[in-house]
């Protein structure tokens, strides 16, 4: 299993581990639907809106380890 970093694509992330889809929307984060998301890292995604980016990223990689 390959570990979630803040400079993976929000896409990357979400393809490659679907199970972190609810973590997103937990945050109200509408990532799935984003264009940007393609080309935004998570850092830039979350920084952008508010979030603690290593509290988030500590967070998916908590949901993957399930």
């Amino acid at each position: 299993m390959t570990a979630i970093t803040k400079d993976m694509t929000i896409l990357e992330v979400i393809q490659n581990h679907p199970e972190t889809v609810g973590v997103l929307q937990e945050l109200n984060l509408g990532c799935l639907g984003c264009i940007a998301a393609s080309g935004e890292s998570l850092e830039q995604g979350l920084a952008a809106h508010g979030l603690n980016v290593s509290e988030v990223v500590d967070k998916l990689n908590t949901a993957i380890a399930k």
